[in-house]
């Protein structure tokens, strides 16, 4: 619904939406933790269900100009690249257990806010720069600081993994 809310140019809604499940996506993790209900398969779906709601939120920002492609292509990229890398290592039957970095943590939180900026501004017509482009630095930053990171990790657990015992 965000994604349509922002292709037919209601960034009010696609605001208000967006932040919603941003709140909700908080408060679901806290009251995993809080309360020892945490699964498995919410410990994969989760992050899931974040990256694909981000990277379809700044596809569409994208493609509709109201971000730059470049920051579009950075975000979708790392995302796409770690993929790639986990479903790669399970063909070579190498699997690679990925566990979040700080740095990817706050990249994360650095994305939402980009996304929340720019939907409120444009939804509510008002002037964020220099915020905007100061968080978009934010963004490019973290996102390439994890691609780094998360690269780093894989390479050395697929050496370790082809050295073997």
């Amino acid at each position: 619904i965000v994604v349509w809310a922002i292709a037919s140019g209601r960034m009010q809604l696609a605001f208000l939406l967006f932040l919603a499940a941003a709140i909700s996506d908080g408060v679901d993790g806290f009251l995993a933790k809080r309360f020892g209900m945490k699964t498995e398969l919410g410990a994969y779906l989760d992050p899931l269900a974040d990256k694909i709601l981000i990277v379809s939120i700044y596809v569409t920002l994208g493609i509709t100009q109201v971000i730059p492609l470049w920051i579009v292509i950075l975000v979708a990229s790392r995302d796409f690249m770690i993929i790639g890398a986990i479903i790669l290592s399970w063909l070579v039957d190498m699997p690679v257990a990925i566990k979040p970095h700080a740095i990817s943590k706050l990249n994360t939180a650095a994305q939402i806010i980009y996304a929340c900026l720019v939907l409120a501004s444009n939804g509510y017509q008002f002037n964020a720069e220099p915020l905007l482009t100061l968080v978009m630095a934010l963004v490019a930053i973290l996102t390439s600081l994890s691609v780094v990171l998360y690269l780093a990790q894989w390479v050395c657990h697929m050496n370790s993994a082809e050295a073997g015992p």
